[in-house]
């Protein structure tokens, strides 16, 4: 391990040990072991993570094949707002010299305990130990401490309230904050239902959706609460998107010549798919430059079309898109043929495994020592 990455590890574990030490010394003797005001410039580390997600990348798409977007791209907003709202909260009670009126101060433990169940989905949808560990882990344990807190000034300011004038509303609110934890956290939870409901109504005005707090997590590939994925089967990642579905109509129209092999999976071959990956490898093997560009663009429409796979498993889908590739196959098929010494043996060779290359390879040296001209 080089010196920067032993530096970035204690910079990042040693926060979580102190909370850790700290957290187990509070669950046993009831106290922290370390003094607030030290500790404070070690508790901003952690404090980072959930930064990260209020300015951070998520991915911008969904995505079969790669890198797919940790929160659904159209879903994004809400869990940005929610994570500013919980950061808000614990900040106002961790600098908070006496409790806020209230219905604010049951908003605020609402908020914290939503903080802590969001970076427990959150964990669920990363399934990474690293996360859990340096990012989820301290900051749930940040927030419990600022609800103990907010529970200590409470205790030390029920006296100042007077009960009997108090209105309705205000009388509620201090009936549950003044309950035992046992009880008070429960109904808090239970609480946080309405609080996210009414944070749903007000991002409707932003373009979300009521249930944006949910999809933002189910409506992507490939995570921990990912409810996408079967959208992903079957679908082969790279190569010729378009042409791949084309070979998948119905057998009278695309004619399908024979099984290829590509990224270690079968797939179905028509000479449409061969003349459109030979016409590609004679294009990045003469013009490279001009490939690059070309092979962007190409991914680009895939990863529209992996969004979309369903639609285009339907087979007069594939249809239409044989018949609206088939100007472009004659295309590639002509320079081909204005080009390449052998078109043929190229389009034949699309999509052989290496084992079939061999193969061939093989039989036409047996078949020439035979006739005596390979000697």
């Amino acid at each position: 391990m080089t010196a920067q990455a032993t530096i970035i590890v204690i910079l990042v574990y040693l926060p979580v040990v102190f909370l850790l030490w700290d957290f187990l010394c509070f669950l046993l003797v009831g106290e922290r072991f370390f003094q607030k005001k030290v500790f404070r410039a070690i508790e901003m580390i952690p404090l980072l993570y959930p930064l990260f997600f209020l300015w951070g990348e998520f991915g911008t798409k969904n995505n079969c094949c790669g890198g797919s977007a940790t929160f659904s791209p159209d879903h994004q907003l809400s869990i940005r707002v929610l994570v500013g709202l919980c950061m808000i909260a614990y900040w106002y009670s961790s600098y908070k010299k006496k409790i806020a009126p209230p219905l604010i101060e049951v908003i605020v433990n609402c908020l914290l305990l939503a903080g802590i169940g969001l970076n427990i989905f959150v964990a669920f949808q990363i399934r990474d130990w690293y996360f859990w560990v340096a990012g989820n882990l301290p900051v749930i344990i940040l927030f419990i401490f600022s609800l103990v807190r907010n529970q200590e000034l409470l205790a030390a300011s029920m006296e100042e309230y007077d009960w009997e004038a108090a209105p309705p509303l205000q009388r509620f609110c201090l009936d549950i904050l003044r309950l035992k934890s046992i009880y008070k956290i429960p109904i808090l939870f239970a609480l946080c239902l309405p609080l996210l409901t009414v944070l749903a109504g007000i991002l409707l005005l932003f373009g979300q959706k009521p249930d944006s707090l949910i999809r933002a997590f189910t409506d992507t590939y490939k995570h921990g609460l990912s409810q996408w994925d079967s959208q992903c089967e079957g679908v082969v990642c790279g190569g010729h998107f378009l042409c791949t579905i084309a070979a998948k109509g119905h057998s009278p129209l695309v004619r399908p010549l024979r099984s290829g092999v590509r990224a270690g999976r079968r797939i179905t071959c028509n000479r449409q798919l061969l003349i459109s990956n030979a016409f590609e490898e004679l294009l990045e093997q003469r013009l490279p430059g001009l490939h690059r560009p070309v092979r962007r663009f190409y991914n680009r429409i895939g990863v529209q079309i992996h969004r979309h796979y369903g639609w285009f498993e339907r087979k007069w889908v594939s249809d239409l898109v044989y018949v609206v590739m088939k100007p472009l196959e004659w295309m590639f098929l002509l320079v081909l043929y204005t080009f390449d010494r052998k078109p043929e043996d190229r389009i034949a060779q699309q999509y052989m495994s290496a084992e079939d290359r061999k193969g061939i390879r093989q039989s036409v040296q047996r078949i020439l020592l035979q006739t005596g001209i390979g000697t």
